[in-house]
Protein backbone atom coordinates (compact mmCIF):
# COMPACT_ATOMS: atom_id res chain seq x y z
CA UNK A 1 0.00 0.00 0.00
CA UNK A 2 1.20 3.33 -1.20
CA UNK A 3 -0.28 5.40 2.25
CA UNK A 4 1.61 5.74 5.23
CA UNK A 5 0.06 2.92 8.03
CA UNK A 6 0.10 3.57 11.57
CA UNK A 7 3.60 2.14 11.96
CA UNK A 8 5.16 4.55 9.85
CA UNK A 9 4.45 7.60 12.24
CA UNK A 10 5.36 8.95 15.80
CA UNK A 11 1.78 9.08 17.84
CA UNK A 12 3.56 8.71 21.27
CA UNK A 13 2.75 11.37 23.63
CA UNK A 14 0.48 12.89 20.55
CA UNK A 15 -3.39 13.67 20.05
CA UNK A 16 -4.65 10.78 17.86
CA UNK A 17 -8.14 12.12 15.95
CA UNK A 18 -8.87 8.41 15.18
CA UNK A 19 -11.75 7.66 12.91
CA UNK A 20 -13.42 4.61 13.31
CA UNK A 21 -16.57 2.76 12.03
CA UNK A 22 -18.63 2.46 14.92
CA UNK A 23 -21.82 2.35 12.78
CA UNK A 24 -23.23 -0.59 14.61
CA UNK A 25 -26.53 -2.42 14.38
CA UNK A 26 -29.15 -1.86 17.74
CA UNK A 27 -32.09 -3.44 18.52
CA UNK A 28 -35.64 -1.82 19.29
CA UNK A 29 -34.29 -1.49 23.06
CA UNK A 30 -30.56 0.07 22.07
CA UNK A 31 -28.82 -2.61 23.05
CA UNK A 32 -25.58 -3.63 20.20
CA UNK A 33 -26.59 -6.63 18.21
CA UNK A 34 -23.15 -7.03 16.78
CA UNK A 35 -19.99 -5.59 17.84
CA UNK A 36 -17.65 -6.33 15.10
CA UNK A 37 -17.00 -2.94 14.41
CA UNK A 38 -15.89 -2.30 17.22
CA UNK A 39 -13.64 -5.38 17.95
CA UNK A 40 -12.11 -4.80 14.59
CA UNK A 41 -10.87 -1.74 15.56
CA UNK A 42 -9.20 -2.89 18.68
CA UNK A 43 -5.48 -3.21 17.26
CA UNK A 44 -5.23 0.28 16.44
CA UNK A 45 -6.77 1.59 19.77
CA UNK A 46 -4.33 -0.40 22.08
CA UNK A 47 -1.30 0.42 19.75
CA UNK A 48 -2.10 4.28 20.07
CA UNK A 49 -2.83 3.56 24.41
CA UNK A 50 0.55 1.34 24.19
CA UNK A 51 2.30 4.54 22.63
CA UNK A 52 1.22 6.96 25.41
CA UNK A 53 -1.12 8.60 22.74
CA UNK A 54 -4.22 10.80 23.32
CA UNK A 55 -7.01 8.99 21.20
CA UNK A 56 -9.66 10.85 20.43
CA UNK A 57 -12.83 8.40 18.74
CA UNK A 58 -14.63 10.28 15.94
CA UNK A 59 -17.37 7.82 14.15
CA UNK A 60 -21.17 7.91 12.67
CA UNK A 61 -24.05 5.98 13.55
CA UNK A 62 -27.72 5.67 11.41
CA UNK A 63 -28.34 8.39 9.63
CA UNK A 64 -29.72 11.35 11.86
CA UNK A 65 -31.30 14.84 10.44
CA UNK A 66 -28.28 16.88 11.35
CA UNK A 67 -29.29 17.52 14.85
CA UNK A 68 -29.19 15.66 18.42
CA UNK A 69 -31.37 12.03 17.99
CA UNK A 70 -31.05 10.19 21.19
CA UNK A 71 -31.54 6.87 19.25
CA UNK A 72 -28.27 7.36 17.34
CA UNK A 73 -26.11 8.65 20.27
CA UNK A 74 -23.02 6.54 20.34
CA UNK A 75 -23.59 6.22 23.80
CA UNK A 76 -24.42 2.39 23.52
CA UNK A 77 -20.59 2.18 21.66
CA UNK A 78 -18.90 3.94 24.02
CA UNK A 79 -20.03 1.44 26.92
CA UNK A 80 -19.22 -1.62 25.03
CA UNK A 81 -15.39 -0.11 23.89
CA UNK A 82 -14.86 0.95 27.56
CA UNK A 83 -16.75 -2.96 28.41
CA UNK A 84 -13.59 -4.12 25.82
CA UNK A 85 -10.51 -2.38 26.85
CA UNK A 86 -11.68 -2.39 31.08
CA UNK A 87 -10.94 1.05 31.20
CA UNK A 88 -13.39 3.82 31.22
CA UNK A 89 -14.53 5.45 27.95
CA UNK A 90 -16.12 8.93 28.32
CA UNK A 91 -18.42 9.84 25.74
CA UNK A 92 -18.51 13.55 25.19
CA UNK A 93 -21.58 15.61 24.48
CA UNK A 94 -21.02 16.77 21.06
CA UNK A 95 -17.90 16.34 18.78
CA UNK A 96 -16.85 20.25 18.56
CA UNK A 97 -17.17 23.07 20.70
CA UNK A 98 -15.37 24.27 23.72
CA UNK A 99 -16.61 21.28 26.33
CA UNK A 100 -15.17 18.89 23.64
CA UNK A 101 -11.97 20.82 23.87
CA UNK A 102 -11.71 21.45 27.29
CA UNK A 103 -12.21 17.42 27.65
CA UNK A 104 -9.64 17.01 24.86
CA UNK A 105 -7.14 19.41 27.01
CA UNK A 106 -7.61 17.35 30.18
CA UNK A 107 -6.84 13.83 28.43
CA UNK A 108 -3.56 11.95 30.29
CA UNK A 109 -1.67 9.76 27.96
CA UNK A 110 -3.15 6.34 27.02
CA UNK A 111 -6.41 7.65 28.14
CA UNK A 112 -9.68 7.40 25.14
CA UNK A 113 -12.70 9.51 24.50
CA UNK A 114 -15.75 9.18 21.98
CA UNK A 115 -17.03 12.26 20.24
CA UNK A 116 -20.93 12.08 19.81
CA UNK A 117 -22.07 11.29 16.73
CA UNK A 118 -20.19 13.00 13.70
CA UNK A 119 -23.54 13.33 11.31
CA UNK A 120 -25.59 15.06 14.51
CA UNK A 121 -23.87 18.31 12.46
CA UNK A 122 -24.84 18.35 9.07
CA UNK A 123 -21.87 19.64 8.37
CA UNK A 124 -20.38 16.09 8.38
CA UNK A 125 -21.94 14.57 5.05
CA UNK A 126 -21.60 18.22 3.29
CA UNK A 127 -17.44 18.42 4.32
CA UNK A 128 -17.92 21.38 5.76
CA UNK A 129 -14.05 23.31 5.76
CA UNK A 130 -15.26 24.91 9.10
CA UNK A 131 -16.55 21.66 11.02
CA UNK A 132 -13.49 20.05 9.36
CA UNK A 133 -11.58 22.35 10.85
CA UNK A 134 -12.85 22.46 14.54
CA UNK A 135 -12.32 18.56 14.40
CA UNK A 136 -8.53 18.35 13.24
CA UNK A 137 -7.68 21.23 16.36
CA UNK A 138 -8.32 18.55 18.29
CA UNK A 139 -5.51 16.51 17.29
CA UNK A 140 -1.76 15.93 16.01
CA UNK A 141 -2.02 13.00 14.06
CA UNK A 142 -4.80 11.47 11.91
CA UNK A 143 -5.68 7.75 11.90
CA UNK A 144 -8.00 6.53 9.48
CA UNK A 145 -9.24 3.08 10.91
CA UNK A 146 -12.63 3.48 8.91
CA UNK A 147 -12.66 1.44 5.93
CA UNK A 148 -16.52 0.93 6.02
CA UNK A 149 -17.13 5.12 5.29
CA UNK A 150 -13.99 5.65 3.44
CA UNK A 151 -16.05 5.87 0.34
CA UNK A 152 -18.10 8.81 1.47
CA UNK A 153 -16.42 12.13 1.21
CA UNK A 154 -17.22 13.57 4.66
CA UNK A 155 -15.62 15.99 6.85
CA UNK A 156 -13.79 13.52 8.79
CA UNK A 157 -13.34 11.13 5.96
CA UNK A 158 -11.55 13.06 3.53
CA UNK A 159 -11.49 17.14 5.02
CA UNK A 160 -9.82 16.30 8.17
CA UNK A 161 -6.74 14.72 7.14
CA UNK A 162 -5.76 17.20 4.77
CA UNK A 163 -5.57 19.51 7.83
CA UNK A 164 -3.65 17.23 9.91
CA UNK A 165 -0.65 15.59 8.61
CA UNK A 166 0.57 13.04 8.84
CA UNK A 167 -2.89 11.04 8.02
CA UNK A 168 -2.47 7.68 8.39
CA UNK A 169 -4.31 4.47 7.95
CA UNK A 170 -4.99 2.29 11.11
CA UNK A 171 -4.48 -1.77 10.80
CA UNK A 172 -7.55 -2.88 10.03
CA UNK A 173 -7.82 0.01 7.25
CA UNK A 174 -4.46 -1.37 6.01
CA UNK A 175 -5.77 -4.93 6.18
CA UNK A 176 -8.49 -4.15 4.39
CA UNK A 177 -6.45 -2.25 1.45
CA UNK A 178 -4.19 -5.35 1.43
CA UNK A 179 -6.57 -8.08 0.95
CA UNK A 180 -8.24 -5.67 -1.20
CA UNK A 181 -6.17 -5.09 -3.29
CA UNK A 182 -4.50 -8.12 -3.38
CA UNK A 183 -6.95 -9.62 -4.94
CA UNK A 184 -7.61 -6.85 -7.44
CA UNK A 185 -3.83 -6.50 -8.31
CA UNK A 186 -2.14 -9.83 -7.92
CA UNK A 187 -4.57 -12.66 -7.29
CA UNK A 188 -3.67 -16.17 -6.74
CA UNK A 189 -5.41 -18.54 -9.40
CA UNK A 190 -7.86 -19.90 -10.01
CA UNK A 191 -9.59 -16.48 -9.08
CA UNK A 192 -13.55 -17.06 -7.93
CA UNK A 193 -15.81 -14.07 -7.43
CA UNK A 194 -18.73 -14.88 -5.82
CA UNK A 195 -21.84 -12.40 -6.37
CA UNK A 196 -25.38 -11.76 -4.91
CA UNK A 197 -27.62 -9.79 -3.73
CA UNK A 198 -31.30 -8.49 -5.52
CA UNK A 199 -30.30 -5.98 -8.22
CA UNK A 200 -27.43 -6.08 -11.08
CA UNK A 201 -27.85 -2.55 -11.23
CA UNK A 202 -25.89 -2.34 -7.88
CA UNK A 203 -23.11 -4.43 -9.39
CA UNK A 204 -22.51 -3.30 -12.47
CA UNK A 205 -19.07 -1.79 -12.09
CA UNK A 206 -18.03 -4.87 -10.58
CA UNK A 207 -18.81 -7.46 -12.87
CA UNK A 208 -17.36 -5.89 -15.54
CA UNK A 209 -13.93 -4.78 -13.70
CA UNK A 210 -14.08 -8.86 -12.54
CA UNK A 211 -14.39 -9.86 -15.64
CA UNK A 212 -11.37 -8.21 -16.12
CA UNK A 213 -9.81 -9.90 -13.36
CA UNK A 214 -11.14 -13.30 -12.32
CA UNK A 215 -11.22 -16.92 -13.65
CA UNK A 216 -14.71 -17.36 -13.20
CA UNK A 217 -18.11 -15.56 -12.00
CA UNK A 218 -20.83 -17.67 -9.69
CA UNK A 219 -23.71 -15.36 -9.55
CA UNK A 220 -27.34 -16.08 -6.78
CA UNK A 221 -29.97 -14.05 -5.39
CA UNK A 222 -32.18 -11.74 -7.14
CA UNK A 223 -29.65 -10.67 -9.65
CA UNK A 224 -29.31 -14.40 -11.18
CA UNK A 225 -32.57 -14.41 -12.13
CA UNK A 226 -32.03 -11.06 -15.03
CA UNK A 227 -29.25 -13.30 -16.34
CA UNK A 228 -31.42 -16.17 -16.37
CA UNK A 229 -34.05 -14.29 -17.78
CA UNK A 230 -31.48 -13.07 -20.38
CA UNK A 231 -30.72 -16.90 -21.46
CA UNK A 232 -34.13 -17.38 -21.97
CA UNK A 233 -35.60 -18.81 -18.70
CA UNK A 234 -38.94 -18.04 -18.01
CA UNK A 235 -38.64 -17.21 -14.04
CA UNK A 236 -42.69 -16.93 -13.09
CA UNK A 237 -43.00 -13.78 -10.69
CA UNK A 238 -39.19 -13.89 -9.67
CA UNK A 239 -37.69 -10.66 -8.74
CA UNK A 240 -35.61 -9.14 -11.88
CA UNK A 241 -34.60 -5.88 -13.29
CA UNK A 242 -36.46 -5.46 -16.90
CA UNK A 243 -34.05 -2.52 -17.64
CA UNK A 244 -31.09 -4.57 -17.26
CA UNK A 245 -31.78 -7.74 -19.37
CA UNK A 246 -29.79 -6.69 -22.76
CA UNK A 247 -26.86 -5.17 -20.32
CA UNK A 248 -27.04 -9.08 -18.75
CA UNK A 249 -26.94 -10.47 -22.16
CA UNK A 250 -23.59 -8.47 -23.09
CA UNK A 251 -21.95 -9.00 -20.29
CA UNK A 252 -22.73 -12.67 -20.70
CA UNK A 253 -21.44 -12.34 -24.28
CA UNK A 254 -18.08 -10.21 -22.88
CA UNK A 255 -17.68 -13.00 -19.85
CA UNK A 256 -17.54 -15.58 -22.85
CA UNK A 257 -15.00 -13.38 -25.60
CA UNK A 258 -13.01 -12.83 -22.18
CA UNK A 259 -12.76 -16.56 -21.13
CA UNK A 260 -14.06 -16.05 -18.01
CA UNK A 261 -16.87 -18.65 -17.06
CA UNK A 262 -20.35 -17.59 -15.89
CA UNK A 263 -21.90 -20.24 -13.19
CA UNK A 264 -25.73 -19.56 -12.50
CA UNK A 265 -28.33 -20.94 -10.77
CA UNK A 266 -29.04 -24.40 -12.33
CA UNK A 267 -32.15 -25.69 -9.92
CA UNK A 268 -34.13 -23.18 -7.60
CA UNK A 269 -36.52 -22.90 -4.36
CA UNK A 270 -39.72 -21.06 -5.01
CA UNK A 271 -42.24 -19.92 -2.95
CA UNK A 272 -46.00 -18.01 -3.23
CA UNK A 273 -44.59 -15.53 -0.46
CA UNK A 274 -40.88 -14.35 0.47
CA UNK A 275 -42.43 -15.13 4.12
CA UNK A 276 -43.66 -18.33 3.53
CA UNK A 277 -42.62 -21.45 5.64
CA UNK A 278 -41.49 -23.87 2.81
CA UNK A 279 -40.28 -23.15 -0.56
CA UNK A 280 -40.51 -25.61 -3.19
CA UNK A 281 -37.13 -27.36 -5.06
CA UNK A 282 -37.62 -27.01 -9.25
CA UNK A 283 -35.60 -27.41 -12.01
CA UNK A 284 -35.23 -23.72 -13.89
CA UNK A 285 -37.54 -25.38 -16.54
CA UNK A 286 -40.24 -25.93 -14.53
CA UNK A 287 -40.96 -22.74 -11.95
CA UNK A 288 -44.64 -22.01 -11.62
CA UNK A 289 -46.05 -18.71 -12.99
CA UNK A 290 -47.57 -17.82 -9.68
CA UNK A 291 -44.20 -18.66 -7.61
CA UNK A 292 -40.85 -17.11 -7.51
CA UNK A 293 -37.04 -17.86 -6.72
CA UNK A 294 -36.03 -17.38 -3.65
CA UNK A 295 -33.02 -19.59 -3.15
CA UNK A 296 -30.88 -21.62 -4.72
CA UNK A 297 -31.49 -25.08 -5.28
CA UNK A 298 -29.25 -28.09 -4.12
CA UNK A 299 -27.84 -29.03 -7.39
CA UNK A 300 -26.48 -25.70 -7.85
CA UNK A 301 -25.46 -25.56 -4.10
CA UNK A 302 -23.46 -28.34 -5.01
CA UNK A 303 -22.05 -26.66 -8.03
CA UNK A 304 -21.38 -23.66 -6.04
CA UNK A 305 -19.11 -25.33 -3.59
CA UNK A 306 -17.65 -27.53 -6.60
CA UNK A 307 -16.23 -24.66 -8.38
CA UNK A 308 -15.28 -23.13 -4.80
CA UNK A 309 -13.13 -26.05 -4.20
CA UNK A 310 -10.91 -25.71 -7.04
CA UNK A 311 -10.32 -22.62 -6.10
CA UNK A 312 -6.97 -20.56 -4.90
CA UNK A 313 -8.67 -17.06 -3.78
CA UNK A 314 -12.60 -16.64 -3.35
CA UNK A 315 -13.85 -12.78 -3.03
CA UNK A 316 -18.22 -13.20 -1.86
CA UNK A 317 -20.26 -10.13 -2.11
CA UNK A 318 -23.94 -10.75 -1.66
CA UNK A 319 -26.51 -13.43 -0.36
CA UNK A 320 -28.04 -16.21 -2.45
CA UNK A 321 -31.51 -15.70 -1.87
CA UNK A 322 -33.98 -14.13 0.86
CA UNK A 323 -31.69 -15.73 3.45
CA UNK A 324 -33.65 -12.81 6.13
CA UNK A 325 -35.86 -15.81 6.36
CA UNK A 326 -34.13 -18.79 7.57
CA UNK A 327 -36.40 -21.10 5.42
CA UNK A 328 -34.53 -19.72 2.53
CA UNK A 329 -30.99 -19.05 4.24
CA UNK A 330 -29.89 -22.67 2.91
CA UNK A 331 -28.51 -21.43 -0.54
CA UNK A 332 -26.40 -18.36 1.41
CA UNK A 333 -24.93 -20.91 4.13
CA UNK A 334 -23.89 -23.27 1.69
CA UNK A 335 -21.87 -20.77 0.24
CA UNK A 336 -20.52 -19.69 3.75
CA UNK A 337 -19.56 -23.65 4.46
CA UNK A 338 -18.09 -24.30 1.20
CA UNK A 339 -16.03 -21.09 1.52
CA UNK A 340 -14.79 -22.61 5.30
CA UNK A 341 -13.90 -26.05 3.68
CA UNK A 342 -12.20 -24.46 0.99
CA UNK A 343 -7.93 -24.01 1.55
CA UNK A 344 -8.07 -20.72 -0.52
CA UNK A 345 -8.03 -17.17 0.25
CA UNK A 346 -11.75 -16.35 1.29
CA UNK A 347 -12.30 -12.65 0.98
CA UNK A 348 -16.08 -12.34 2.36
CA UNK A 349 -17.14 -8.74 1.25
CA UNK A 350 -19.06 -7.04 3.90
CA UNK A 351 -23.02 -6.80 4.57
CA UNK A 352 -24.96 -9.17 4.23
CA UNK A 353 -22.54 -11.69 3.25
CA UNK A 354 -20.60 -10.99 6.50
CA UNK A 355 -23.75 -11.22 8.59
CA UNK A 356 -24.45 -14.84 7.28
CA UNK A 357 -20.81 -16.03 8.03
CA UNK A 358 -21.34 -14.77 11.39
CA UNK A 359 -25.06 -15.97 11.58
CA UNK A 360 -23.20 -19.57 10.99
CA UNK A 361 -20.76 -19.44 13.66
CA UNK A 362 -18.11 -19.58 10.83
CA UNK A 363 -16.73 -16.39 10.46
CA UNK A 364 -13.56 -17.54 12.51
CA UNK A 365 -12.81 -19.69 9.10
CA UNK A 366 -12.83 -16.80 6.74
CA UNK A 367 -9.57 -15.48 5.72
CA UNK A 368 -10.64 -11.87 5.77
CA UNK A 369 -13.94 -10.12 6.34
CA UNK A 370 -14.53 -6.81 5.55
CA UNK A 371 -16.20 -4.32 7.47
CA UNK A 372 -17.24 -1.91 4.33
CA UNK A 373 -20.34 -3.32 2.03
CA UNK A 374 -21.01 -0.41 0.13
CA UNK A 375 -17.07 0.36 0.07
CA UNK A 376 -15.82 -3.17 -0.65
CA UNK A 377 -18.09 -2.85 -3.35
CA UNK A 378 -16.46 0.89 -4.97
CA UNK A 379 -13.12 -0.74 -4.19
CA UNK A 380 -13.73 -4.01 -6.13
CA UNK A 381 -14.74 -1.45 -9.14
CA UNK A 382 -11.80 -0.01 -9.18
CA UNK A 383 -12.72 3.25 -7.41
CA UNK A 384 -10.53 5.42 -5.57
CA UNK A 385 -11.99 6.03 -2.04
CA UNK A 386 -11.76 9.56 -0.57
CA UNK A 387 -10.66 8.36 2.44
CA UNK A 388 -7.84 6.41 1.28
CA UNK A 389 -7.20 8.89 -1.27
CA UNK A 390 -6.82 11.52 1.65
CA UNK A 391 -3.92 9.72 3.64
CA UNK A 392 -0.63 10.59 3.51
CA UNK A 393 1.04 9.11 0.33
CA UNK A 394 4.56 7.10 1.76
CA UNK A 395 6.94 8.84 -0.89
CA UNK A 396 5.81 12.07 0.91
CA UNK A 397 6.93 10.86 4.28
CA UNK A 398 10.13 12.33 5.93
CA UNK A 399 13.42 10.64 6.40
Amino acid sequence: MDKLTLKDIDVRNKRAFVRVDFNVPLDDSGKITDDTRIRAALPTIDYLREQSAKVILASHLGRPKGGYEARYSLAPAAQRLSELLGAEVPLLSDCIGPHVEAAVAAMRPGEVVMLENLRFHAAEEKNSPDFAGALASLADVYVNDAFGAAHRAHASVSGVPTLIQPAAAGFLMSKELDFLGGALQSPRRPFIAILGGAKISDKIKVIETLLTRADSLVIGGGMANTFLKARGVDIGKSLYEPTQVELAAELLDLAERSKVAVHLPVDAVVALDINAEEGEIVSLDAIPQDAAIVDIGPATSDLFAAVIAAARLVVWNGPMGVFENPVFAVGTFGVAEALAASPAITIVGGGDSAAAVEQCGLASRMTHISTGGGASLEFLEGKVLPGVAALTDKRGKSE
